[in-house]
């Protein structure tokens, strides 16, 4: 039988066997320098983001702490807090899409701790404001201050989205009842000040665009009133459904309602460059109009033209010494243009004097200025394009 000595020694035999196979040989499952980070983070406890989905197979230690946190046979208060606090680890991580989903679970289970349900709406409007969900953020400020009414933060948050949400006068509310449990709390003061800046600003750009408006009323009667004394005619669109307020108002009166709410209202300009018939200084009506040159498929738009120049003033201007590039025959000279306008109920034209003021040709009884930029054709004399235009067409002179 052999002695302890023999045995001992016999172990201290293959201990000193064992570490000198264990330096020549590699370990097989050791971490290696290429994965070491990628092995790390597969532990629960040095992952730095969890997976979005959890697969057991590959992640059986973050399963079991999921299945604990989900453990239906606990109390809903024990369970409603590791939802809080699962969602705030994907706080940290930002992603706030799954941290809504927690908190909301959390909800779910709607525990008697009101502080915990207070947490979890103020954290999940947290949640909601970073993914700019203002008025969600907002809802879940309102239910924490419900559970708990003096919870600073859920106060602080509702102050926060109010001013997000231009609702300055809440916001300032919500300071305020911040400011009453916690008085020198520096983000309610902030939050505070700010909110009373831009309630300023935006009480004071109300009064301008108040001022603004009125005064763009009364240049609007007063231009229709202008217009009206010329005998002008508007073509007004089709009539909108009229309110009950709102009499069988008609002609310039009804035109003169019609300013204040509709884009196309007979002194509009469609035109891209927006601009409209406005009267001067002097009593001068500018009007913005259309030149049609449909030979070329061509157009020309003067944005001011005064209702006391003719037709001559433009057009020797515009086709004086420089013609215009498409007019590859070189024949569209001033003193080569004719002037009509359309008569779209009779299917005819109507020739203008070139040297005929706007405002003669504005007050014929067979024109109607449309959507506010009254429009001209112009035609080359004798061309074979304006035989063929005629021919389709009847003929009058002003």
């Amino acid at each position: 039988m052999a002695s302890h000595a023999q045995t001992a020694d016999d172990s201290d035999d293959d201990m000193d066997g064992f570490m000198e196979r264990f330096k020549k040989e590699k370990y097989s499952n050791a971490f290696s320098e290429d994965n070491w980070e990628e092995e790390f983070n597969k532990v629960p406890m040095f992952m730095k983001t969890a997976p979005e989905d959890i697969d057991p197979l590959k992640h059986p230690e973050l399963a079991a702490i999921q299945s604990i946190i989900h453990d239906d046979d606990r109390p809903l208060g024990e369970q409603a807090q590791s939802l809080k606090d699962e969602g705030n680890e994907y706080f940290k991580e930002r992603n706030y899409k799954k941290a809504i989903v927690s908190y909301t679970a959390g909800l779910q289970k709607k525990c008697s701790d009101c502080n915990v349900n207070a947490v979890l709406h103020t954290n999940r409007a947290a949640a909601h404001f970073h993914l700019g969900n203002m008025r969600s953020a907002l809802n879940d400020a309102v239910a924490a201050k419900k559970f708990k009414p003096d919870h600073l933060k859920a106060l602080i948050r509702g102050a926060t989205c109010c001013l997000e949400l231009k609702k300055y006068t809440d916001a300032l509310q919500w300071c305020e009842e911040g400011l009453k449990l916690q008085p020198t709390d520096k983000k309610l003061l902030e939050l505070r000040a700010a909110a009373d800046k831009h309630k300023r600003v935006a009480e004071r750009d109300a009064r301008k665009a108040k001022v603004q408006e009125k005064k763009e009323r009364s240049e609007r009667e007063a231009l229709l009133a202008a217009i009206k004394e010329r005998g002008v005619k508007l073509r007004m669109p089709p009539p909108r459904p009229k309110r009950q307020s709102e009499s069988e108002d008609g002609g310039y009166e009804g035109a003169s309602k019609a300013l204040a709410g509709l884009d196309l209202d007979g002194l509009c300009s469609t035109e891209a460059t927006g601009a409209r018939v406005f009267l001067g200084e002097q009593g001068i009506i500018y009007w913005p109009v259309l030149f049609l040159y449909p030979e070329h498929q061509q157009t020309d738009f003067i944005s001011a033209f005064s209702e006391s120049s003719s037709f001559l003033d433009h057009l020797s201007h515009m086709f004086g010494e420089e013609l215009p590039p498409w007019d590859t025959d070189r024949k569209y000279s001033f003193k080569n243009l004719q002037v009509f306008f359309e008569d779209e109920e009779r299917e005819s034209l109507h020739q203008v004097n070139p040297e005929t003021t706007l405002l003669k040709t504005l007050q014929h009884k067979r024109y109607f200025v449309k959507a506010g930029t009254p429009s001209f054709i112009i035609l080359v004399k004798g061309s074979p394009f304006c035989k063929k235009f005629f021919s389709e067409r009847k003929t009058y002179l002003l």
